[in-house]
C-alpha cells in the first residue's frame, strides 16, 4: 500500500493582468481516493493545476503537496505523476520518449519497461508516436506519470476524446491507482465522463469554489428543485428567505430548494415581487452540475452523509483552462525531452478566448 500525500490548496488566486483566472480557492485532495475536478472550459481548472506544478506563479494562497510546494520537491517525479497534454515529438517512439525523461530524471532505465507494460503499450513501444491514436497517446501519458512511483496523480483531462473501450480502461487504472493508497486528482469540464469513477468532487466555475464533498453527497443533493428569477432579486430574495426557502443564487435566477414551482411562485405573490421567470428544474447530477456552473454561486460545502465511502470508482478527463493558459508554459507531465516543469515565469499573458483552460 502506498502511502498518500494530500494536495492541499489555500487561499489560492491568480491573476494575468485585469483578469482573474483562479479566486480565493480552497481545497483538499484526500489519498486513497479520486477526486474529481470539474467546472465549465474557462472555469480556471488547468490554471489551477498548473500553478500546483509550479508552471505558473500564484498571485496569493499557496498549493502544496503535503505542505510541500512542487518546486521544493526533492524529487519531484517520485512524488508527483502529472499529465496536462498528451503531446508528443512524431518521429521518436514511446520507449525512446521514457528513456530521455528517465535519464533526465535519474530514475533507473528498468522502470521504462514496467510502465509500458502497466499501460499496456509494450506491443507498440518501438512505434513512432506519430502513429499512435489518442487512447495510445493518453496512455503513453500516463506511462510517463508513472515513471518514478509517485504517491500524487495530477491529470488533466484524461478521457477527453477517448471511446467506449478507452474510457472504461482509463477508469480502472485511476481506481487502482485509489486502491493503492495513492493521491488521485483528475479534471474534467463533464460531469458525466467522471461520475462512475470519482469519490469526491470539486466543483469550480469563474475561478471560484462552487461545492466540495463526495460525489454520493451530491447525488442526494440532485432531488428536484426550482429556479426562478425577478427584475428585482434583492425583492425575491427577501421573498424566499421569508417563505423559508432555501436557495443560491445563479445565472439565471435563483436555484430554489423546492420540487413544486408553484411553492416558489406563491412565496413571490405573498411578497409581492414580480417573476420574469419560473421553472422546474429536471433532477439528476448533470443538472445539478450545470445548475452550479452556470452561474456564480456561494461556496456550499456538500454534508457528508455518514462514515466516508470504501475508496475506488475513479476517472477522469480535462478541459480548456482559463484565460491564462494559452500563454503559460508547457506540460509537467509528459515532456518530450525534459523531466521536470520549466520554472514560473512571472511574465504570463492571459491567453486569447478560446484557449485551452
Amino acid at each position: 500500500m502506498n502511502s498518500g500525500i494530500p494536495i492541499e490548496i489555500t487561499g489560492l488566486s491568480k491573476h494575468f493582468g485585469s483578469v482573474t483566472a483562479v479566486e480565493d480557492l480552497s481545497f483538499t485532495v484526500q489519498p486513497g481516493r479520486v477526486t474529481g475536478f470539474l467546472g465549465p472550459n474557462g472555469a480556471g481548472k488547468t490554471t489551477t493545476l498548473r500553478v500546483l506544478l509550479g508552471l505558473v506563479k500564484a498571485s496569493s494562497g499557496t498549493a502544496t503537496f503535503g505542505g510541500t510546494p512542487y518546486h521544493a520537491l526533492k524529487r519531484p517525479l517520485e512524488t508527483v505523476g502529472a499529465a496536462l497534454d498528451a503531446s508528443f515529438h512524431p518521429g521518436r517512439t514511446a520507449r525512446n520518449h521514457l528513456r530521455v525523461t528517465a535519464t533526465a530524471a535519474g530514475i533507473a532505465a528498468s522502470r521504462v519497461p514496467v510502465v509500458l507494460e502497466q499501460v499496456g503499450l509494450t506491443e507498440f513501444a518501438d512505434r513512432r508516436v506519430g502513429g499512435y491514436s489518442l487512447g495510445m497517446r493518453q496512455r503513453l501519458a500516463l506511462a510517463f506519470t508513472l515513471l518514478g512511483d509517485p504517491s500524487v496523480f495530477v491529470l488533466d483531462e484524461p478521457i477527453n476524446g477517448l471511446d467506449p473501450e478507452g474510457i472504461k480502461w482509463i477508469r480502472l487504472f485511476l481506481q487502482r491507482l485509489a486502491q493503492d493508497g495513492r493521491t488521485v486528482l483528475v479534471s474534467s469540464h463533464l460531469l458525466s465522463e467522471v461520475q462512475q469513477s470519482v469519490d469526491d468532487v470539486v466543483i469550480i466555475s469563474r475561478g471560484r469554489l462552487a461545492k466540495t464533498g463526495t460525489l454520493s453527497s451530491l447525488e442526494l443533493e440532485s432531488a428536484p428543485r426550482t429556479i426562478a428569477d425577478s427584475p428585482d432579486r434583492p425583492r425575491l430574495a427577501a421573498a424566499l428567505a421569508q417563505a423559508g426557502l432555501e436557495y443560491t443564487e445563479g445565472r439565471n435566477g435563483f436555484i430554489v430548494a423546492e420540487p413544486d414551482p408553484g411553492l416558489v411562485g406563491h412565496a413571490a405573490f405573498v411578497g409581492g415581487v414580480e417573476l420574469k421567470s419560473l421553472h422546474r428544474l429536471k433532477s439528476g447530477l448533470e443538472e445539478s452540475f450545470l445548475a452550479l456552473v452556470n452561474g456564480e454561486v456561494d461556496h456550499v460545502e456538500i454534508a457528508e452523509p455518514g462514515p466516508p465511502e470504501a475508496s475506488g470508482a475513479p476517472e477522469a478527463s480535462a478541459a480548456p483552462d482559463e484565460a491564462a493558459d494559452a500563454a503559460a508554459p508547457t506540460d509537467a507531465a509528459a515532456p518530450t525531452d525534459a523531466a521536470e516543469p520549466a520554472p514560473p515565469d512571472d511574465r504570463e499573458s492571459p491567453p486569447a478566448d478560446g484557449a485551452k483552460e
